[in-house]
């Protein structure tokens, strides 16, 4: 069956997927006696209808781009890298290293250092879950989420017994210092005059993924190395009889995965926590696997879905404030997002080829 064009592909079958998505979720809203129009409204207005809204609407996103790019460099090189959150818990640890053992004199000096840490940490919880799979063969599934929950019981043993101050009973680390506090946006807008997103904490971190994304699409579709994992993760074989190593290409791109997922940690534990506290990615990881599969492992569509689960996250959280619609709802709406644009994906993509291919061949009649 002929292909359909690639704007079909990238834009409307996750479109069409995302309406099914909004149509299910609802009719549910409709089975427990709610208006899914006011619930939208609410939503809305709570995620985008206020500067303040879109200050909580930007932070979230910000976690979501690190993860889902985390996922997608390994999609490309035909591995599936579920390991974010714990990937990037110890991105966590890294940046809160960092910060505690240099007295930084400034923000602008103390977020490069936090994010070489929060990579490296990042890349190294990788780094082991890599090599047991190019060369034992152990499947990357079953080691990366093993390694989230060393990561988690890890993080909480450092957390209690060696970053928690004296005489505190919270299991989170000092404070960071006031000089490597990341300027809020909010910061930012009131510099040029203007009051915008006040107790918010998106910052400056935001547009570091933004750089990320274009970062990604460089190496994956403008590098040498892009291409050679791009090959692998299409033909193990074909890569090897072209010369491309297996071993190398598993590692690496395992290592580009954690150490993206690591640099969500300059978002939430230096930008919005300014210390390291237990649970800090807070299910973070587990979306980004949503958001690359919704971006079609693209960075742009990667950083529109993840725009679109930080509006989820945010406008749930106004649902569940100012309705009796519970939070728990917002999972449910998550949930059919996931399983439309991934499990059901060829659900909708299967008709759509066929209407592509009826077109194609009434044309060329």
């Amino acid at each position: 069956m002929e292909r359909m064009p690639k704007w079909a592909d990238v834009i409307l079958t996750p479109l069409i997927s995302l309406v099914l998505a909004f149509a299910i979720s609802a009719l549910v809203i409709l089975a427990i006696g709610e208006s899914p129009v006011e619930a939208l409204k609410v939503m809305v207005e709570g995620a985008l209808g206020s500067s303040y809204g879109w200050g909580f609407t930007l932070y979230y996103t910000t976690n979501f781009i690190f993860t889902g790019l985390a996922v997608m460099v390994a999609y490309h090189a035909g591995l599936f890298n579920i390991g974010g959150e714990g990937q990037a818990a110890m991105g966590g640890l890294g940046v809160a290293l960092v910060l505690l053992a240099v007295p930084w004199p400034h923000w602008a000096l103390a977020l490069p250092a936090a994010m070489i840490g929060g990579a490296a940490f990042g890349a190294l919880w990788a780094l082991i879950p890599a090599w047991l799979q190019a060369k034992r063969g152990s499947h990357i599934v079953i080691t990366t989420i093993m390694f989230n929950f060393i990561a988690a019981a890890l993080l909480n043993y450092v957390l209690v017994n060696l970053l928690r101050p004296v005489g505190s009973m919270d299991p989170a680390s000092a404070s960071f210092a006031a000089p490597t506090h990341l300027p809020k946006i909010s910061d930012m807008a009131l510099a040029f005059g203007i009051e915008w997103g006040k107790n918010t904490p998106a910052n400056v971190s935001f547009f570091v993924a933004l750089v990320a994304c274009l970062l990604v699409w460089l190496l994956i579709w403008r590098s040498r190395l892009g291409f050679e994992v791009r090959a692998f993760g299409k033909s193990e074989r074909g890569a090897i009889y072209a010369g491309i190593s297996p071993v190398r290409i598993t590692v690496i791109a395992m290592l580009i995965s954690g150490a993206l997922a690591g640099l969500m940690a300059v978002n939430n534990v230096m930008g919005e926590a300014e210390r390291l506290v237990l649970n800090a990615v807070e299910g973070a990881g587990f979306i980004g696997i949503a958001v690359a599969l919704m971006g079609r492992n693209h960075p742009l569509g990667v950083l529109l879905a993840a725009f679109l689960f930080g509006f989820l996250y945010q406008g749930g959280g106004e649902l569940a404030l100012w309705t009796s619609i519970p939070r728990e709802l917002i999972v449910v709406i998550q949930a059919l997002v996931i399983l439309f644009t991934g499990a059901l994906d060829n659900m909708v993509r299967m008709p759509l080829e066929r209407l592509f291919a009826a077109r194609r061949r009434k044309k060329d009649a």
